[in-house]
């Protein structure tokens, strides 16, 4: 007999990178091992990271595990009958200390076709951001892949990159194909496919941990890398009190994000597909159905697609709401 789905909390994965920092620690409230931790996975079925329930009846099962028990009662009919027993997102924090390195990811197409895997279409929204921190996101306008290729075989790549200040709030699409990097000194919150794919073209010649260069992939990067100009990945949005703002609305994912004041709101919205809810400013309250549930900044729930019915309180918070 399937136990009854609720919502549920997973035990995150947390990453040690060359470039990450403590704000996952100092800001997110995560349990840090190193000042070096990078990401933390929220919700991830990518092969040997596969997240681990820590709530409730199903404490200590896999993500994997339940998907295949309960099917579409967690994931929603449409998405069952897309993605079967594969969960199609990947949910992160992610804390660049140092700039990530400049890369790109294939397409649906180029990723199957190579890696037997899905693409890598993603999100950005900015937690916090250090003075004059920013991302980069494309080339400036005019480059050609020749121009391209010359700086990259002479180490001036960067002199070609388009880079952008950000601040909290700031949001922004980074579709397969657009070179970028986070910058020093930003944390934010990413929503993705499934994919674990990068194509690393740059990496400011830092030593990784192992005090060799980290390995690049320019020959994979070039036939995926899009030169056409693209002014289009900061997405615009105005956002009200107890409002939703549609962030990303795409073949991959939704994103809302909520404004909640102290009274309880619904937002109208009861999608055929789960709902992950992470939490990227003050303290929210999830009551549905036998559950009531309270998410602190840098907390991530899965609700699962039977539980169609949810309000939410707080004092001023912010949600990130995903489905598909």
């Amino acid at each position: 007999m399937k136990n009854k789905l609720y919502p549920l909390r997973f035990e995150p994965i947390l990453k040690k990178k060359v470039w990450g920092g403590t704000k996952l620690g100092d800001i997110l409230n995560k349990k840090l091992s190193s000042n070096k931790i990078g990401e933390s996975w929220e919700i991830s079925t990518v092969e040997d990271n596969i997240s681990v329930v820590k709530n409730g009846v199903l404490q200590g099962k896999t993500l994997c595990e339940i998907i295949n028990t309960h099917k579409a009662d967690l994931v929603g009919e449409k998405v069952y009958k897309q993605f079967g027993d594969d969960f199609p997102l990947l949910i992160k924090f992610i804390d660049a200390e140092e700039n990530l390195s400049v890369q790109l990811h294939p397409d649906d197409n180029l990723a199957k076709k190579r890696h037997d895997s899905f693409g890598k279409t993603e999100m950005w929204y900015i937690l916090q951001a250090d003075q004059n921190s920013g991302i980069i996101a494309g080339f400036k306008d005019g480059v050609k892949k020749e121009d391209y290729l010359s700086h990259l075989n002479d180490k001036k790549l960067p002199d070609l990159l388009n880079f952008e200040k950000v601040k909290k709030g700031d949001t922004f699409f980074i579709k397969p194909g657009l070179i970028h990097a986070i910058g020093a000194g930003v944390l934010l919150a990413e929503i993705q496919q499934t994919s674990d794919i990068t194509y690393r073209v740059y990496d400011w010649d830092r030593k990784g941990k192992d005090g060799e260069k980290r390995d690049l992939h320019t020959a994979l990067a070039e036939e995926a890398i899009d030169f056409t100009e693209n002014n289009r990945y900061k997405i615009p949005y105005t956002l009200s009190q107890n409002q939703a703002a549609v962030l990303a609305k795409n073949n991959y994912f939704t994103t809302r994000l909520l404004a909640v004041s102290e009274e309880s709101h619904s937002f109208n919205y009861k999608p055929d597909s789960f709902r992950i809810f992470m939490a990227v400013e003050g303290e929210t309250t999830l009551s549905g159905d036998g559950f009531k549930e309270v998410l602190k900044a840098g907390e991530t729930i899965l609700l699962p697609a039977v539980l169609i019915d949810v309000t939410l309180s707080g004092n001023n918070s912010k949600v990130l709401e995903v489905s598909i």
